[in-house]
């Protein structure tokens, strides 16, 4: 079986250089979007992707030793494309690229691609936006439909961002391209589904991936507060890609700055409290990580199933403090903080077993005290770190 997954504008065949063509001519079959099919011309069988596609992939494709299939893909199928997918799946597949429709919108604009963010909302949540708004930022947007971009408008308003200009680009690369302008707080266009959005940010003031005030987080009390919370996040050592358990979640600083860090970064908040639970995919959603995983229920239970975490943070309670570290993959970091008597002998017990490192840590912030200023001490927190 041959896999080739050539990219295809909104210009369609005429646009595809011969290469390309001959390519998906000398294929059996033809799979892509109805709509991209209708682009291609050539006397073949066509398949049309069907809904969901990742668990009927393995049907489709799989069993055909030596046949020839030909995918069509938007621009660059590497690109939040088809072709990422396909190569994760089936490893040796030949990719032929065309300009990618974030290429072309660059073009328009004149944004270098250093200085320009990518946000693809194709099959997610819209919030994943509000991530990356900070005043200035240039963004460009991989819609999902005609309703990306009135999606976006409206997050930007909520967000402090009503001002930013936004710049919507549908059928990119083919003769009836057209673009639409405006504010997202008076934006009113009604556009093509096949459209790419493109935010110059103005307002804000926004806020940092990282170091988030306490006050961006929806809490009832229980949170890990910013300065305990960054010397956690320092020993965790957020990577891209890595999977953070965070273990007595509250409200979940800890899961969404390790989340915020890197796109690529994922996290599952385990929290038993069902209102604080809802709280942090509220928190999640709002801070531009609508993809973190929130598991209602008790540890250790809540934690059987769960995908193996590079990281670990416990900032509740200790009884799920062994398999936590069981669980780490090799190279792993657990984080666990204690502000009781009981837990802080948990903790030290985990240290003379283990090892790894115990530190207590005061905070003391200045504040008013009668006509003067004095010192207001939180709680002590003893903090324990461990790398498998």
């Amino acid at each position: 079986m041959t896999i080739v997954v050539v990219g295809i504008g909104a210009d369609g065949w005429g646009g595809l250089p011969e290469p390309a063509r001959a390519e998906l001519a000398g294929c059996d079959v033809l799979f892509g979007s109805a709509r991209q099919l209708a682009l291609v011309p050539l006397d073949k069988p066509k398949t049309p992707w069907p809904s969901p596609l990742l668990p009927a992939l393995g049907e489709l494709l799989s069993g055909h030793s030596g046949r020839r299939f030909g995918v069509l893909a938007s621009g660059d199928p590497l690109v939040s494309g088809i072709g990422t997918t396909l190569v994760k799946r089936f490893g040796d597949v030949r990719i032929v690229p065309a300009v990618s429709s974030l290429a072309l919108a660059r073009a328009r604009l004149g944004w270098p691609a250093e200085e320009t963010d990518v946000v693809s909302v194709v099959g997610r949540n819209v919030h994943r936006v509000a991530r990356v708004l900070t005043p200035g930022a240039r963004l460009l947007v991989l819609s999902a439909d005609a309703s990306t971009p009135a999606e976006i408008a409206k997050l930007l308003t909520a967000q402090g961002f009503g001002d930013s200009a936004l710049t919507v680009f549908e059928q990119l690369g083919a003769p009836d391209e057209r673009r639409f302008e405006g504010l997202a707080r008076t934006w009113s266009a009604e556009v093509d589904p096949l459209n790419l959005v493109a935010i110059g940010c103005a307002g804000g003031p926004g806020l940092p991936l990282t170091g988030l005030p306490d006050d961006a987080f929806e809490h009832d009390g229980q949170l890990t507060k910013r300065d305990l919370r960054a010397l956690a996040l320092a020993r965790l050592a957020p990577m891209p890609g890595r999977l953070l358990w965070d273990v007595g979640a509250g409200a979940g600083s800890v899961a969404i700055e390790w989340s915020r860090a890197n796109p690529a970064n994922r996290a599952i908040a385990v929290e038993r409290d069902a209102s604080r639970a809802a709280r942090i995919a509220r928190n999640a959603e709002r801070l531009g990580v609508p993809d973190l995983r929130v598991v209602t229920g008790s540890a250790p239970d809540a934690l059987a199933g769960l995908p193996a975490p590079d990281a670990v943070f416990a900032g509740g309670g200790l009884a799920a403090l062994d398999g936590c570290r069981e669980a780490l993959r090799p190279g792993g970091r657990l984080v666990a903080h204690a502000v009781t008597l009981e837990s802080e002998q948990v903790l030290a017990q985990a240290y003379r077993d283990h090892g790894g490192e115990l530190m207590r840590v005061a905070v003391e912030h200045a504040a008013p005290l009668g006509g003067f200023t004095g010192w207001t001490p939180a709680r002590t927190v003893t903090q324990w770190s461990f790398l498998k």
